[in-house]
């Protein structure tokens, strides 16, 4: 072996004693680090059963307990994230210089996501609807029950099953109807008969339809008028309160007994006609 040899070998064995210790430290602190995460991922679990049981005895409405819940959730795992960095060696300072310039970077970049945050924020403080309420996005009419009310978005249920999921920004920002939100809906029916009917039997055998409807709140007020002289038929209007989950129920059993009704006494219900008078 020449002595250039034994110099590299010299030289080679100062810089592994060198890096050694460092070496040693970064994988310690990997190990530690995993530890770390292993033990903070199972006190956050803890911490939002914990919070969890705490919004089911408070009774707090379904919506804010599922965005109380990914608010934490989100807010911890960063914590934990910001522990592990100092672990190696990431000053506070640094973090939160870091942290200072990206969230500016990433609020001008995720300017729709932010809206969506404040637009759910909004959504839980002025609470239009809740958790299980049926409600109709006007702006693209897109209506279904509210399974979900997360940081973001909002998730709907359609009654075919469908999942329609709405950005909150938009909700927040336009106009919305929440069908569900009173115990009880005024049900509006109309049906046209012919003019050589007799509008007082009309009217007393829709009456009697309305008191044979089980869902019908007697003690509100029920209506039975002429609502329009049309070309072909005179249509009457049949007015009655339900309680809002009888409200579709209601309306189909309604409109088959008005027709077996009107059958029975032999009130005809008129299609379109046209009279032809041909001139020679």
């Amino acid at each position: 072996m020449t002595a250039a040899d034994k110099q590299e070998i010299g030289l080679l064995k100062n810089y592994i004693a060198s890096i050694l210790p460092n070496m040693l430290d970064f994988c310690f602190n990997v190990v530690l680090a995993v530890i770390v995460y292993l033990i903070g991922s199972r006190i956050i679990k803890a911490i939002l059963k914990m919070n969890k049981r705490w919004a089911d005895r408070k009774e707090i409405d379904e919506g804010v307990k599922q965005f109380i819940h990914a608010f934490i959730k989100g807010a911890l795992y960063v914590l934990l994230i910001f522990i592990i960095l100092t672990l190696f060696g990431v000053t506070t300072a640094s973090v939160v210089a870091v942290l200072g310039s990206a969230g500016l970077t990433l609020g001008l970049a995720l300017q729709g996501s932010l809206s969506n945050f404040a637009g759910g924020v909004m959504i839980l403080l002025m609470k239009p609807f809740k958790v299980g309420d049926y409600v109709i996005e006007d702006t693209n009419k897109n209506e279904g029950t509210v399974e979900e009310i997360s940081l973001f978005y909002t998730r709907l249920k359609t009654i075919d099953n469908k999942s329609i999921v709405i950005p909150n920004g938009t909700l927040a920002n336009n106009s919305m109807t929440n069908v569900t939100a009173a115990e009880k809906r005024r049900l509006d029916l109309t049906v046209g008969i012919s003019y050589q009917a007799d509008i007082r039997q009309a009217k007393e055998v829709l009456n009697q339809v309305i008191l044979n409807e089980p869902a019908c709140l007697l003690e509100e007020e029920t209506k039975v008028f002429v609502s329009e002289l049309a070309d072909s038929c005179v249509i009457m209007g049949i007015r009655i309160w339900v309680k809002t989950e009888d409200y579709w129920d209601a309306k189909w059993r309604m409109n088959e007994n008005i027709k077996y009704a009107l059958d029975e006494n032999e009130i005809e219900i008129p299609y379109p006609q046209m009279d032809v008078t041909i001139r020679s």
